[in-house]
């Protein structure tokens, strides 16, 4: 099984269409099975962004589309649009081998991300359901402080609940976005996976926009980074050659 994660696109005024023009003819190339945006879909969550946005998304070709809403759809009483334009499944039995379970960070006009107690109650039951299954947990908010992004005030602020939850219940990978810096921190099993921007102009230092690509073959989880327009690798070489990366 392939999944995409895509994030942060920024449909509005910090969007690339260049580069999502590279990105669609990209990804449809890979022909994956899902395809996970994890969040920031438009720039100010305003009706025309949305229309744009859910315009510009028929263009991939998936068996299955996850969208998650971020901080900024939610802004300017977005979070009511992002419902009527793209309704979705917390609960995403992929196949037989992968179950992929959505979690709301976003909250009206707030950057900071929360999961919340309730639903922290909901992930425990759930993620205990699944005994032999590989487990994705998506979420837009960062669930743990990454390099180069300053204050690490906007992770989800009951971050210390979700990460023993996650552990706990044996999820595999924790897929995030938002800060618009690839990054994988690994846990042993369990693997928290941040996509950089794909199409938006606010690239962090010298990285460029890219995005991920999950390889699930025999229960395992194999994770690369793909610069739109631009080479393939391993996500954890640009943390095992953390700086060489950036000079290239």
């Amino acid at each position: 099984m392939k999944i995409v994660q895509i994030s942060d696109l920024h449909v509005g005024s910090q969007f690339l269409q260049e580069k999502f023009d590279i990105l669609v003819d990209e990804v449809n190339e890979i022909n994956p099975d899902v395809i996970v945006i994890t969040g920031d879909l438009t720039n100010e969550g305003l009706m025309s962004e949305y229309k744009e946005c859910k315009s510009l998304l028929t263009q991939f070709n998936t068996k299955k589309m996850i969208i998650i809403s971020g901080n900024h759809d939610y802004r300017n009483t977005g979070y009511l649009l992002f419902k009527k334009f793209f309704p979705f499944d917390t609960v995403n039995e992929l196949d037989d081998d992968v179950v992929l379970v959505t979690v709301g960070t976003a909250r009206p006009d707030r950057n900071v991300g929360e999961v919340g107690y309730r639903q922290n109650l909901w992930l425990e039951r759930t993620m205990k359901k699944y005994k032999d299954k590989v487990k994705i947990v998506a979420m837009h908010h960062h669930l743990i402080a990454i390099p180069d992004t300053g204050s690490d005030q906007l992770t989800v602020v009951d971050a210390g609940d979700v990460l023993r939850i996650v552990l706990d219940t044996k999820v595999d990978v924790v897929l995030c976005g938002h800060k618009h810096r690839p990054w994988a921190w690994n846990f042993g099993k369990l693997t928290v996976v941040n996509a950089g921007t794909a199409t938006s102009e606010r690239v962090r230092g010298l990285f460029e926009n890219t995005y991920n690509i999950l390889t699930i073959s025999e229960k395992k989880v194999h994770v690369e980074l793909k610069i739109v327009g631009g080479k393939r690798l391993p996500i954890n070489e640009i943390v095992s050659n953390y700086g060489q990366f950036e000079d290239e």
